[in-house]
């Protein structure tokens, strides 16, 4: 099994030119070590307390069912069949064997139980020589040169016109997040590095502020992300590292080694106000207050963390259900627009956090909610019917049954499990569906209508956005249920050269001609679709006013 669950673009100029190999020294294994005892601690504590309930369940079991009677049969029955043990001594051992004395091999040794180790598989990391450099380590004989140095330095580099690309990987049972670099001149993609997680992946949000680091200058820009699991914590990891072992920071209970030291406490099953306790659905880092990030849990709350700190600023509760997708208000900074899957989305003030928001209801489970880039009073919300709902927040209450849409879109006859509005080109739109398709839009004063559909052989397609650039704003990453990401060039489709026609840049023209471009990391080449693609085919779409609403 192979799927991509998430991705996630890098704008350009914030990743490192070179990055640095990751340096394991005496401050990090400390580091480490703290952070994976608190793991471990909380799985030996589950462990103890299912031992404890099976073991009592089992007793309460054996009192209830047997007899006096039953009893005394049983023990009659255990001391028949015992037979003593064989004396080790009276064993033949081979002469072969002999040396290796095999029949003291289980024995425990005392000196090894003096000194238990608790680290599980850091325990022995400590012990093992770790050098600087290469050159300094005696059992690497064929030592590195100069050329290779510079060689390994050179694959390394991320030139200043390329953006990375970030996808959530899960295959088989192993969890990794791929950081590809897209070089868009050269129309190539190609993974740069990996960062293995614990779980399976569920978002990802990528950061411009330094987590978990000191003495660093927190107004500069940094290349970070933040990565949402199965499991309720949230880690945060350089991405300007090369192989690094564990997460900068983790925002929840893993990562709260005061709390720890200060009592043992079970693990809390119930919402609090501190972390989260159920799988982690989404994150939005807030742009204009760099160290605020919002994240949406299964649990049903929102919390508000404070990256300076790691730590959890504010926890709200007002969803009944999962809550499944957050977008922060592109001018009014402290608004906060969550979905759940309570069907409705809540326009909230973070600033007032007793003050019940105001809600939109929609039909079915939200999937994903948008606001317009190019309108911030409306925002877009999907369903897992595979509609598009268009709201004006203005008209938002706190009785969501009164809402009504500006207008609806059945965009796909599936789920619309990922869709995106472009960032720099006015009423175009991307949409993704486990039907497999990815259809795009232009939306117009008519109401949108249908560009193109493809299917990128994706699978289920679980991520569909657009570049975060000027220079790649047409640029339309993909990825789903097989495991395999492409960046599809839309302005070389001939559908979207005819609808965007005044607003596409030089480079692609407007020749119909120009060749479909798509390009993925099977073979880093870009590849022209001969399928027919349905072009003039309008959505079906309804309006949300009545005629009369309209005229006025």
């Amino acid at each position: 099994m192979s799927m991509i669950t998430t991705t996630a673009w890098v704008p350009r100029g914030f990743a490192a030119p070179f990055p640095t190999k990751y340096n394991f020294d005496e401050e990090e294994f400390e580091r480490i070590a703290s952070l994976a005892k608190l793991q471990l601690d909380d799985a030996q504590e589950e462990l103890e307390e299912a031992q404890e309930a099976e073991a009592g369940a089992e007793a309460e079991a054996e009192a209830k069912v047997e007899s006096p009677k039953a009893v005394k049969s049983s023990k009659k029955k255990k001391k028949a069949s015992a037979k003593p043990d064989p004396d080790p001594d009276s064993i033949e051992i081979d002469e072969d064997l002999k040396e290796y004395d095999l029949e003291h091999y289980d024995d425990d040794d005392e000196d090894n139980l003096a000194e238990p180790q608790h680290m599980g598989m850091f325990g022995n990391v400590k012990s093992l020589a770790y050098y600087d450099s290469n050159k300094d380590d005696p059992y690497i004989t064929m030592k590195e040169t100069a050329d290779d140095e510079d060689d390994e330095r050179e694959e390394l580099q991320i030139l200043a016109t390329d953006n990375l690309l970030l996808a959530a990987k899960v295959e088989d049972e192993l969890a990794h997040l791929e950081v590809y670099v897209y070089e868009d001149e050269a129309d190539n993609l190609y993974v740069h590095h990996d960062i293995m997680l614990p779980a399976i992946p569920l978002c990802v949000e990528w950061l411009n502020i330094s987590v978990g680091k000191a003495n660093v200058n927190r107004d500069t820009p940094a290349n970070f992300v933040a990565i949402g699991t199965f499991d309720p914590d949230i880690e945060i990891w350089d991405l300007d590292t090369v192989d690094c072992m564990y997460p900068n920071a983790i925002l929840g209970q893993g990562g709260n080694e005061q709390d720890k030291k200060k009592k043992k406490k079970k693990k809390a099953k119930k919402a609090n106000d501190e972390y989260h306790v159920d799988a982690v659905l989404a994150l939005a880092a807030n742009r204009k207050h760099r160290n605020l990030l919002a994240s949406a849990s299964a649990d049903k709350t929102v919390k508000l963390w404070d990256l300076n700190t790691a730590k959890c600023a504010k926890s709200y509760s007002y969803h009944t259900d999962k809550v499944c997708s957050l977008a922060w208000h592109p001018v009014e900074a402290t608004v906060l627009l969550t979905g759940s899957y309570d069907r409705t989305v809540a326009i909230a003030d973070m600033r007032a956090p007793n003050e019940l928001p105001t809600r939109v209801g929609v039909e079915s489970d939200v999937e994903n909610v948008r606001w317009d880039p190019h309108d911030p009073n409306y925002f877009f919300v999907s369903t897992e019917n595979g509609i598009i709902h268009y709201f004006d927040a203005r008209k938002a209450s706190k009785n969501p049954s009164t809402s009504k849409a500006a207008w609806t879109l059945q965009a796909h006859d599936e789920s619309i499990s990922s869709f995106d509005l472009n960032p720099v080109v006015l009423g175009y739109m991307a949409t993704g569906s486990t039907d497999k398709t990815v259809k795009l839009w232009n939306i117009t004063s008519g109401g949108p209508s249908l560009v193109v559909s493809r299917d990128f052989n994706v699978g289920k397609v679980f991520s569909t956005i657009f570049g975060p650039d000027p220079e790649v704003a047409f640029r339309l990453a993909v990825a789903g249920s097989n495991g395999t990401v492409s960046v599809w060039d839309t302005s070389t489709n001939a559908g979207v050269r005819k609808a965007f026609a005044q607003k596409l840049p030089e480079r692609a023209g407007k020749d119909s001609e120009v060749e479909d471009k798509l390009v993925g990391v099977d073979d880093g080449r870009e590849s022209s679709s001969s399928e027919e693609e349905d072009e003039d085919e309008d959505g079906a779409v309804t309006d949300g006013n009545s005629m009369d609403e309209d005229e006025d």
